[in-house]
């Protein structure tokens, strides 16, 4: 058991050594990231329902 416990003890110093080297983004970088993401949902979503009511109205239109 104690070498389950020695190298669990060792992933998580291995874990807490790579969080530290991570380059974290700014709060600005961070809400302009998301903004981005948020917009790029909307337009997508737009998009596709867009396309989904033409394609309705095509299956519609051809089976009467």
């Amino acid at each position: 058991m104690s070498g389950a416990v020695k190298r669990t003890s060792e992933f998580l110093r291995d874990v807490v050594k790579e969080l530290k080297r991570v380059s974290w983004p700014t709060r600005k970088e961070l809400t302009r990231y998301t903004g981005v993401v948020v917009a790029t949902v909307i337009f997508i979503a737009i998009y596709f329902a867009v396309v989904d009511m033409g394609i309705s109205s095509l299956v519609r239109l051809i089976l009467g």
